[in-house]
């Protein structure tokens, strides 16, 4: 019998924890927020977050801190089994005062009321039209705001300098589409020896959710309806995508350990320096350059132009069973203004999640981050409750669904009949 895991898990306790929390959400619901939206009183607030965004929320935490009344002690869990932990203080009705969850994961505990209406607090921010859209849209739930965003990730096009110039490419002139993308990445296979042109998640759900997806939206076809419950993966512009990465694994283009690549060794296969072109996230510049591998930077094309990315990252609300909304607030309040998204995000070579902040004193010193920032405001965050059993866990009919579209023997019938089975899991309540 399989395990039960950390989603599924959490899952189970959020169906009986939403019958506890509905009627006080409600309840909250109405009156909404009392009269003062944000209070700066000495409160001390606890806020829970994944390992993965525990050192930007910890450098909000400091810098609040040192200029406030208000204390924030942030605790951090291991990302699987954060799920789980929040599912099981829900059901305690001991949530935490703020919590923040991979934005994925947003309609899920906004549907579940796990955290509290916000809508009006949203709507009195003179920038509320400046935040990314993606991310706050994904906080919706029957027209009223849950969360906003806390962190930003972005997927885009990292190519290599040095693989560029021995190939004779203009490393200034990355590639316009994805047929361009595909011409790289040959001729820079065509050195030779450890040198490949490309890689991808080949066996990752999560991977090629957020590399590929984006080539769909860019070239105008979308991979879900706008209310997340019906598949189109079996579209035109799916097809292209997958159809080109097919080609360029089956051609040998694509390194070999891309069929297998399950997310742990993607980002050391681009740190080695023998990948030529290969779509990732925004935030491994860095982490690739500490290695010694001058990095290129551009936006995800659809395969005749157009530009998208899949913004990612994690949002942000207040717990639904926290008697300090107001206090909480003024600690969200502060992480979305100019201080904040300047001095503790630009200047940490984050992604400020302001879209007229894209070019400050800290990202205007490097074009390339400028070009990262700039495409927060064209990017998307696809909407579903069920998403994570739907695409991200290791049982989804997404993984059988791209599985066969790369390396089976019939590429339209695994997406004709992924589309059909990621519509019936998208649609379970």
């Amino acid at each position: 019998m399989r395990g039960t895991s950390p989603q599924r898990a959490m899952l189970a306790v959020l169906a009986s924890a939403a019958l506890v929390l509905g009627m006080a959400a409600c309840s909250e619901g109405k009156t909404n927020t009392p009269a003062a939206l944000a209070v700066d009183d000495g409160a001390t607030l606890t806020l829970w977050t994944r390992a993965a965004t525990e050192g930007v929320s910890k450098k909000f935490a400091d810098a609040y801190n040192a200029t406030h009344k208000n204390k924030v002690q942030v605790t951090a869990y291991p990302n699987e089994e954060y799920p789980a932990k929040l599912a099981s203080a829900a059901g305690a009705r001991a949530l935490p005062d703020l919590f923040a969850s991979d934005v994925v994961f947003a309609p899920q505990y906004a549907s579940e009321n796990l955290w509290l209406d916000i809508t009006d607090r949203v709507n009195a921010l003179p920038f509320k039209d400046k935040l990314a859209k993606a991310h706050l849209d994904n906080a919706v739930w029957k027209n009223k705001n849950y969360a906003v965003p806390h962190t930003i990730d972005m997927s885009v096009m990292l190519y290599s300098i040095d693989l560029y110039t021995k190939a004779g490419l203009d490393p200034s002139k990355p590639p316009k589409n994805l047929n361009e993308f595909a011409d790289h990445a040959r001729k820079i296979d065509a050195l030779g020896g450890d040198v490949n042109g490309t890689y991808f998640g080949g066996n990752c759900g999560g991977c090629n959710v957020f590399t590929l997806w984006p080539s769909v939206w860019a070239a105008g076809g979308e991979v879900m309806d706008k209310e997340g419950t019906k598949s189109t993966v079996n579209s035109k512009e799916m097809a292209d995508v997958f159809a080109l990465y097919r080609k360029l694994y089956d051609e040998g283009v694509a390194a070999p350990a891309a069929k297998d690549e399950a997310g742990p060794t993607w980002l050391g296969a681009l740190q080695g320096g023998n990948i030529g072109i290969a779509p990732g996230p925004s935030v491994w510049l860095g982490l690739i350059e500490e290695k010694g591998v001058k990095m290129g930077v551009a936006p995800i094309t659809g395969i005749s132009g157009g530009e998208s990315t899949f913004i990612g990252g994690d949002s942000m609300g207040i717990g639904a069973t926290s008697t300090k909304a107001a206090q909480a607030w003024d600690f969200l309040q502060w992480t979305m203004g100019d201080e904040a998204q300047v001095e503790v995000v630009a200047k940490n070579k984050g992604i400020p999640f302001r879209t007229d902040l894209a070019a400050n004193k800290y990202s205007s010193a490097d074009p390339r981050i400028v070009t990262i920032n700039n495409l927060v405001a064209k990017g998307r965050t696809p909407y579903a409750k069920n998403f994570n059993a739907t695409y991200n866990d290791p049982q989804s009919p997404w993984i059988a669904t791209f599985r066969g579209a790369f390396f089976g023997p019939d590429a339209k019938k695994a997406l004709d009949d992924g589309a059909a089975k990621l519509t019936a899991s998208l649609q379970k309540s």
